[in-house]
């Protein structure tokens, strides 16, 4: 059997069906002719591993961080929601440079390390009301919420200078890391348009140098 079998990947169950299977097998429970006592006991254990269930399926193992699906409808949401209500929204989409090297040179095992490094440093640098999602391979995403654009150069640029100066040290070799940053406003109609601003800087950061955020110019 295949140990990184995901069922979440193969059945993308909407939360609010989920929660409505929870609750009619907690009736079920309920009617049953048992006791009290074990039917408690049962529901908090379903409960439990609903709950764990849930977890997992939007967060990524190695990170800890959200993951791609928890992304993409958190992106959606929160997209919406800026429009309806004229608030600033902004996202940030972050590589690792050379990552590939890392992982030729010192082994895949070093390069799930400097991920959950990065992750962390992430986390570390922004507030709690910004929300970070490990996007996939290198690459992992942050929705500034309450944020313009030009408002995001401090902290982007802090977490850009953090990660190289950070020591990364792999079974006693010391790693260089640097990332390249790109960054867009919700200032189109559409989340494709948004996410693909911020591609597009991030791209432009990559091919000029790396090792440097870019802001999004419609210009």
């Amino acid at each position: 059997m295949d140990n990184d079998f995901d069922f979440t990947d193969q059945f993308d169950i909407p939360d609010e069906v989920m929660d409505e299977i929870q609750q009619n097998i907690e009736d079920i429970i309920t009617n049953f002719p048992i006791p009290e006592a074990n039917k408690l006991d049962v529901i908090k254990k379903i409960n439990f591993m609903y709950s764990r269930t849930r977890h997992l399926s939007l967060t990524d193992a190695l990170t800890g961080l959200y993951n791609r699906r928890h992304f993409d409808h958190t992106v959606e949401r929160e997209f919406l929601r800026s429009k309806r209500y004229g608030r600033n929204l902004s996202i940030a989409i972050l590589d690792i440079d050379f990552f590939k090297k890392i992982n030729d040179t010192y082994g895949h095992l070093c390069g799930d390390y400097v991920l959950k490094e990065v992750a962390y440093l992430i986390l570390d640098n922004f507030r709690k009301t910004d929300i970070v999602f490990r996007y996939g391979g290198e690459e992992f995403v942050i929705l500034l919420t309450e944020t313009a654009l030009e408002q995001t150069v401090i902290p982007l640029e802090r977490l850009r200078k953090t990660i190289e100066e950070q020591l990364f040290s792999y079974n006693n070799q010391q790693i260089k890391v640097t990332v390249s940053v790109g960054a867009a406003q919700n200032t189109t109609e559409s989340v494709n348009d948004f996410l693909n601003n911020a591609d597009k800087a991030l791209y432009k950061a990559k091919n000029s140098g790396r090792n440097k955020v870019i802001l999004f110019d419609e210009n």
